[in-house]
């Protein structure tokens, strides 16, 4: 097992009387993206701003690296790297001056580790330019080279790529793999789009009204739910059969979905041709994100985010 980088125990939040984190636990392991999937207002960003200590929990521990975030602040920090909604940047300042603004304030980030997270970043042909002139996407990779300068361990990415199109979603996505694969870095993305979280990620935290539900791989989560389609004639015959040995759900459109399970699909298959059941089609289906979702959450999620 990877090294922890960042785990969270108990933690909790309440305001005004109301708890709006309640009890969340998990952990970022070294190299991986890890994807903190919740609709707006779930807690998403309440929790991420107790990660990097811009609100204080009302109990809980959050360790990065070792470190204790409320006893051990300033050397848990030292690790964390965050972008929290949108990056701050100076419009007026070219990019390399926004980030030689920052690096000032930090012990070790000299001109070559400047010139490094340019490079990382993809920015070296305009780094030099005016922020101003900087389109939404390079914007993005500027407050994450930002974010790297103080050679971090995690990396806390609020919804990255809100406003981008498709070509943008699609760059960031490849940057931020390449930020784990490459650099070694624990990346968690918070996110409410399901298909980026898909694509995107290792493991995924889900997350509803302040309580995570379920935290496992994304190829976990998917395939504990997949199904089976069935296309039989005759219809009723074949429902009949199916039926008596799992459970079955007909669809509108004259379908019949089974649980997928190992080595029984061709049992079942056997059984229907015995009974001169022509099996039409036969197709394993794994489920998209979004409905493994719904099912956990029971279509809800709302709450203060």
């Amino acid at each position: 097992m990877s090294k922890v980088t960042l785990s969270v125990s108990d933690l909790r939040k309440t305001i005004k009387k109301k708890e709006i984190i309640k009890g969340l636990n998990f952990q970022l392991h070294e190299g991986e993206v890890f994807g903190f999937l919740g609709p707006n207002g779930a807690g998403k960003t309440t929790t991420i701003r107790m990660l990097v200590g811009l609100i204080k929990p009302t109990s809980g521990v959050i360790r990065i690296c070792g470190y204790d975030v409320k006893s051990e602040f300033t050397k848990a920090m030292q690790y964390m790297g965050c972008i929290v909604e949108n990056p701050e940047l100076y419009p007026f300042l070219s990019g390399y001056d926004n980030l030689l603004h920052f690096a000032r304030m930090l012990p070790d980030a000299d001109e070559g580790r400047i010139q490094h997270v340019v490079n990382l970043v993809g920015l070296q042909t305009r780094i030099h330019d005016k922020v101003k002139t900087y389109s939404l996407g390079m914007r993005q990779r500027l407050g994450i080279a930002q974010a790297l300068l103080n050679k971090p361990k995690v990396l806390i990415l609020d919804e990255p790529t809100n406003g981008l199109d498709p070509a943008g979603i699609k760059e960031m996505r490849q940057f931020i793999r390449t930020l784990a694969e490459e650099e070694g870095l624990s990346v968690l993305v918070s996110s409410h789009l399901l298909s980026e979280i898909q694509l995107l990620c290792d493991r995924v935290a889900i997350i509803s009204n302040g309580e995570i539900i379920k935290v496992d791989t994304v190829h976990n989560l998917l395939n504990k739910q997949e199904k089976m389609i069935w296309k039989l004639e005759p219809f009723e015959k074949g429902k009949k059969i199916l039926s008596s040995l799992t459970e079955v759900i007909i669809t509108e459109d004259g379908y019949i979905i089974t649980p997928f399970e190992e080595g029984k699909a061709g049992v079942w298959n056997r059984e229907l041709t015995k009974e001169s059941v022509l099996v039409m089609e036969m197709n394993r289906k794994l489920p998209a994100l979004e409905e493994l979702f719904l099912e956990l959450t029971g279509g809800g999620g709302g709450g203060i985010g």
